[in-house]
């Protein structure tokens, strides 16, 4: 078994492993890194271009894992694209969104590589995507059995609990098995079930680490800091006030209105509109069609139907106005330049009646890392366009993370117990946290941290 790490970042970044076994070789993710751009933020397929690829097993539709997936089947043009039947509902609208933030970037940031594929050319490679329910083993080298000696390896998906349709992949050859967690949370969140990775074994195991270098006290418990926050919410709304919630698109958002469309029907907070993202009500809509093929709580919560969802405008944001009482759930978590939620905190920032609420991490270098870093009173810069600011605004973070505790990973590490672990998916103190326990606790285990473009023997 050799497994390359093409993450061109000893970060979190632009998820891609490149495995092969028993003559065969699988592509896992093909994303793009969140802080580069152009060509420089995709995987560093240049490595394997000449090599043959059996198939691309995609774990779920978060950009860093799906967002250069045209570029890599352009390499690759006779390899399967496998992946869960959730993420196959997914899948084609996060990549046309992906050509159209893409443009926009070319315009305003004059980024002369986007866009890095088109709009033809993700609807040329969609008849490649195959869509499977989880713990079905699948023959992902069927094709060309030959080469591997007349057999082929297997691949199964592991609802990996993260968002909807993600998965681990579990990769069986020969006499070698290994897992790929991808992102996993092993906790129930407002919707979906935490992950079934409970009868997972392999040899070597693939592990994200992007919580490693973040404690999480004993005492820490989901549903009261669900409470907390919306307490928050209840205290803004009561000094007539606006709640802004920077999320992402995909997951993030539908917790959040989750969580207030059950705090709207216990009556915790008054019933309001929402107001939200057009890609996150997409999303949205996509959650309530396929609430019966996920692994989820709360059944028959269709969001659309529990909320009234409204969706802003081009430009609404730089002009609506926020006294009295608004709730924003805005689908730029980073309050990247140029969107709803970098223009809405702007506008909030120095009236104390106003809130942002951090519920997800926030990239240090973005806006939304400088804003959640700021201080009261005190001015910081916050974006180019933005300039500096003040703030006098509330801002709170709750720990309400879709990605799994350090001691809950290092606990499935035990579960696993593969002769390998490589780490990824975290910055190096997260991965030096994981590298010292699995040593400490199971001296047995092989620990590797594969640098970018490594080829590792496993």
């Amino acid at each position: 078994m050799r497994i390359r790490n093409l993450n061109p970042d000893t970060d979190i970044g632009a998820s891609a492993w490149w495995l092969e076994l028993d003559g065969h070789r699988l592509l896992m993710d093909a994303g793009v890194h969140p802080k580069l751009e152009g060509r420089a933020s995709l995987p560093l397929l240049d490595l394997v271009k000449d090599e043959e690829l059996d198939a691309i097993a995609i774990t779920h539709c978060h950009h860093d894992h799906v967002g250069g997936l045209p570029v890599a089947v352009r390499h690759h043009r006779r390899a399967h694209v496998l992946m869960t039947e959730l993420s196959y509902f997914l899948v084609e609208r996060v990549l046309h969104n992906s050509v159209n933030v893409m443009k926009r970037q070319r315009e305003e940031a004059d980024i002369k590589d986007y866009p890095l594929y088109s709009h033809d050319e993700v609807d040329e490679i969609a008849p490649l995507f195959q869509g499977f329910k989880y713990n079905r083993e699948i023959e992902w080298a069927g094709f060309q059995k030959t080469r591997g000696g007349g057999t082929s390896p297997t691949l199964e998906f592991f609802d990996a609990g993260h968002a909807l349709g993600s998965a681990g992949v579990l990769v069986r050859g020969k006499r070698e098995t290994l897992f790929y967690t991808g992102d996993v949370c092993f906790r129930d969140q407002t919707i979906l079930k935490g992950a079934r990775f409970e009868d997972v074994k392999a040899d070597v195991l693939i592990m994200e680490t992007t919580r490693g270098n973040r404690a999480v006290a004993p005492t820490f418990n989901r549903e009261a800091e669900l409470q907390r926050f919306i307490e928050a919410i209840r205290a803004t709304l009561k000094r007539k006030g606006s709640v802004l919630i920077p999320t992402f698109a995909l997951g993030r958002t539908q917790e959040i209105l989750a969580a207030l469309a059950l705090a709207f029907r216990a009556g915790e907070l008054k019933e309001q509109p929402i107001y939200i993202g057009g890609l996150g009500r997409v999303f949205t809509e996509i959650y309530d069609l396929e609430a019966h093929r996920a692994h989820r709580l709360h059944t028959n919560l269709q969001l659309h139907e529990a909320l009234n969802l409204i969706v802003l405008e081009k430009g609404q944001a730089e002009s609506m106005r926020l006294t009295g009482g608004r709730i924003f759930v805005i689908t730029a978590g980073m309050m990247s330049e140029h969107t709803a939620a970098h223009d809405l905190a702007a506008r909030m920032a120095e009236d104390p009646r106003h809130s942002v609420l951090f519920v997800g991490y926030a990239d240090p270098d973005a806006p939304g890392g400088r804003f959640k870093a700021s201080q009261v009173g005190k001015p910081f810069f916050f974006s180019p366009s933005g300039g500096e600011v003040t703030r006098r605004c509330g801002l709170e973070d709750f720990d309400l993370s879709a990605h799994a505790n350090r001691n809950e990973l290092l606990d499935f590490v035990g579960q696993v117990s593969p002769h390998t672990v490589l780490l990824g998916h975290g910055a190096a103190p997260a991965r030096a946290w994981f590298a010292e326990q699995i040593t400490r606790r199971h001296p047995k285990i092989k620990v590797i941290q594969p640098t970018p473009g490594l080829l590792v023997e496993a």
